[in-house]
């Protein structure tokens, strides 16, 4: 069963990486082409709207992620899982049908299909995480967060190779929109046919008069709130480069996206070999340590990558792929040990505490994508082109700092180390 869970949510990952990391920033910047096209080769749209678009997605999924694991806890996770892909099956193709120079109709029109893929990214990954960490034994638990973190870290390293990939060999910037539908088509079967009906968890029923969303999420904040909060702060930093670093990779390294995914590509295989030792490591030193020691690597890594912005010999992909190595060991190390406290705190709430994590990662998100984009595109003739374009990075190591500082204060080591 986690394996299969595995493997779902690889292909799930890389799907919503390839629409929403690789694909849309491009393709929502690239010029249209000639009019009457078909099919326009993008929108010409600036970087403050385009990270507006992808709010709107990182804003639907936090709003629905605690809402949709509780239902996973009540309905079964196996009907959430299979109806969140379904919907961005259709949305990444509806996007192309959008019609160009519409004005403020075309931009509205991009927020709605992204709201809906949000909701179904909502559906998809509480139940998800709830249902591996029901599927092992609790000495097993952090292991399993370990492998299906890094598909979930592999998903957006392989996105950009993926989609860049895509792209260029068609020679159009909306191939990936038609690979990104395909890949949910293949994620809603996996779904339907390996994963189980019965996955309710036990004692809840539809019947019940427990209500289902902002309340769920209001009663795993008084459970667990050193978790929402390192989220919140954390994710914020994660969102400042999150919708630029594509565009990024283009203006400062002159990069194709195949030549970047091909940057990202060895990090990724580096991530996997490192996964299970890096999890044992996380359980010898327990949790809480675990979460100090991968926040502090992070800091490192995106404090190199910031480097540019002030040492012009800095400015290079070697750079950016020195400082990724940090930032890739700290999230392995810390994000299944979060996820592990997280799943064992109340095993009839996995769903529901688990999504109000995400819910949280993801309002850090929506604030800190909107600052990097305006940042990257509004700073430069104030502070320099290289300044700006490296400010989202900037910003990332100051959130993701503050994150560190708070991890220590909040998440003390008690006897056992946890």
């Amino acid at each position: 069963m986690v394996r299969r869970l595995l493997v779902i949510a690889l292909l799930a990952e890389v799907g919503y990486a390839v629409l929403n990391i690789s694909t849309m920033p491009v393709y929502l910047e690239a010029d249209p082409g000639p009019r009457g096209l078909l099919l326009p080769e993008g929108r010409g749209l600036g970087a403050s709207v385009i990270s507006l678009v992808i709010v709107a997605f990182l804003f639907s999924e936090a709003v629905f992620k605690s809402p949709m694991g509780a239902l996973a806890d009540r309905f079964g996770h196996r009907r959430l899982m299979l109806a969140g892909p379904c919907i961005t099956t259709c949305t990444s193709l509806l996007t192309m049908a959008i019609p160009i120079n519409w004005g403020v109709w075309e931009i509205l029109c991009l927020i709605i299909l992204r709201i809906a893929d949000g909701v179904g990214a909502a559906m998809l990954w509480p139940a998800c995480f709830a249902l591996v960490g029901e599927s092992v034994d609790d000495d097993q638990r952090q292991q399993a967060m370990s492998y299906l973190n890094l598909c979930y870290m592999l998903g957006i390293a392989l996105a950009p190779l993926i989609g860049g990939f895509a792209d260029d060999l068609s020679g159009h910037k909306w191939a990936s929109l038609f690979l990104s539908s395909a890949i949910f088509g293949c994620v809603a079967t996996a779904v339907y046919h390996y994963v189980p009906k019965n996955t309710a968890v036990h004692g809840h029923h539809a019947g019940e008069s427990d209500s289902i969303g902002f309340k769920d999420f209001l009663k795993s904040a008084r459970e667990i709130p050193t978790f929402l909060i390192l989220a919140l702060v954390t994710f914020a930093g994660i969102g400042f480069p999150m919708v630029v670093i594509k565009i990024f990779a283009h203006d400062e390294f002159g990069m194709s996206e195949l030549g970047f995914g091909g940057l990202v590509f060895p990090a990724a295989i580096g991530m996997a070999a490192l996964t299970v030792p890096l999890s044992r490591f996380g359980e010898r030193v327990g949790k809480s340590r675990a979460v100090h020691i991968g926040m502090a690597l992070c800091s490192v890594g995106l404090a190199i990558c910031s480097l540019g912005a002030f040492i012009p010999f800095f400015r290079a992909s070697w750079a950016l792929a020195l400082g990724a190595f940090p930032i890739g060991v700290g999230f392995l190390l810390s994000i299944p040990a979060w996820m592990a406290s997280v799943s064992d705190i109340d095993p009839q709430r996995r769903g529901a505490n688990i999504g109000a994590v995400m819910t949280a990662q993801g309002l850090g998100a929506i604030i800190g994508a909107p600052i990097g984009g305006v940042l990257y595109e509004k700073l430069v003739p104030i502070a320099g082109k290289h300044v700006a374009h490296y400010s989202p990075f900037i910003g990332c190591l100051i959130c993701v700092s503050a994150g560190w500082l708070l991890s220590l204060k909040l998440l003390k080591l008690g006897p056992d180390r946890e």
